[in-house]
């Protein structure tokens, strides 16, 4: 009888091939994890143009900016994420003073200009939004608007405007007005506000609400307007925009950022997408696409339908030092949260 050497073989010709069937699965999907706080459609487009110049993968999880930096945190030099994206720059702050992040490699951090990335350069901005206050015409007149946001905590803007203050958003702009006014004064601004607003869950209600007449005004980032004005318009087009400039705690410029983990196992791979992301083809999506985010690359252009970045006037803020985690305790002290 011949032994069944046949089929002995054939087993570790089997098994042979599984085994590089693995591993050739294993290198096909060998890319980089982005933790995403940003908006997802953006951050879609910018890893469907990474990958189809690059041929490198990306697996996204989505949340949001507290979440996901919370998140990072917790899970540590343990974390699967190479590259951490937000809507707001306090997240990334969160994340960096927790010494999570590795250096911006220097040819990504030439791309955009000095004011939009931490001089340390642990991290950089990929995109940037603008605090506008949005205002019915029908109920508030143009002469009636305020000088500036902290007017907002006067009497006579009791019931009047409305905002988030459990959103990111709203809470860096609190961070952005603790850095520009101190404690003593934010805590008093922050008294008046919750004496005089009326809060909503998300920027979109606010403005919604604005829209409908519920409320006379409210404190948003300018992007949300653009949008539905870019669609129907059925939620904005009883409202208007108002720029506070002139250095403003209202005209705080927001910072979205962009950093790669210490702890990533494709470090080249994350660098190479946070400087695709920054660089001519990344930032040409913040002008052609349907995001209304601004573009913070070196010379790079907006959305011409928006007010250019540099006329807003906006107040100097170091984005690496903004304190969100002081800002919501003043605003839990407030009874805001």
């Amino acid at each position: 009888m011949i032994p069944p050497i046949p089929s002995l073989l054939r087993y570790a010709v089997l098994a042979a091939a599984l085994l590089s069937v693995g591993h050739g699965y294993a290198a096909d999907t060998d890319g980089i994890v982005v933790y995403n706080a940003q908006h997802e459609s953006l951050t879609k487009a910018w890893i469907a143009g990474f990958t189809k110049e690059t041929g490198i993968k990306v697996t996204v999880r989505n949340g949001d900016d507290t979440e996901m930096g919370n998140q990072i945190v917790q899970e540590g030099a343990s974390s699967p994420a190479d590259v951490f994206l937000t809507e707001n720059s306090p997240a990334m702050v969160l994340v960096d003073n927790a010494g999570l992040f590795a250096p911006v490699a220097p040819a990504t951090l030439e791309q955009v200009d000095a004011a939009y990335r931490p001089a340390h350069g642990n991290w950089v901005a990929i995109a940037a939004r603008s605090t506008v206050f949005v205002y019915n015409p029908g109920k508030l007149p143009e002469a009636e608007l305020p000088k500036t946001l902290m007017d907002l905590a006067g009497p006579n803007w009791k019931g009047r405007w409305g905002a988030s203050p459990a959103g990111a958003d709203f809470q860096a702009i609190v961070a952005a007005v603790l850095a520009l006014k101190g404690e003593a004064a934010t805590l008093e601004w922050l008294k008046g506000m919750k004496s005089n607003f009326t809060a909503y869950r998300g920027n979109s209600a606010v403005l919604k609400a604005v829209n409908a007449g519920q409320i006379d005004s409210g404190v948003i980032y300018h992007y949300y307007r653009f949008g539905d004005q870019a669609k129907t318009g059925e939620n904005s087009k009883n409202t208007a925009l108002h720029y506070f400039k002139h250095q403003d705690p209202g005209a705080f410029v927001s910072l979205s950022g962009g950093g790669v983990l210490a702890s990533s196992k494709h470090k080249d791979q994350a660098q190479a997408f946070l400087k695709w992301v920054t660089g001519k083809d990344g930032q040409a999506i913040l002008k052609t696409g349907n995001s209304f985010e601004y573009a913070v690359g070196k010379n790079a252009e907006s959305n011409p339908k928006l007010v250019p970045l540099q006329q807003l006037d906006a107040p100097t803020v170091d984005a690496s030092k903004l304190d969100s985690k002081k800002a919501v305790e003043l605003m839990t002290q407030a009874g805001l949260l």
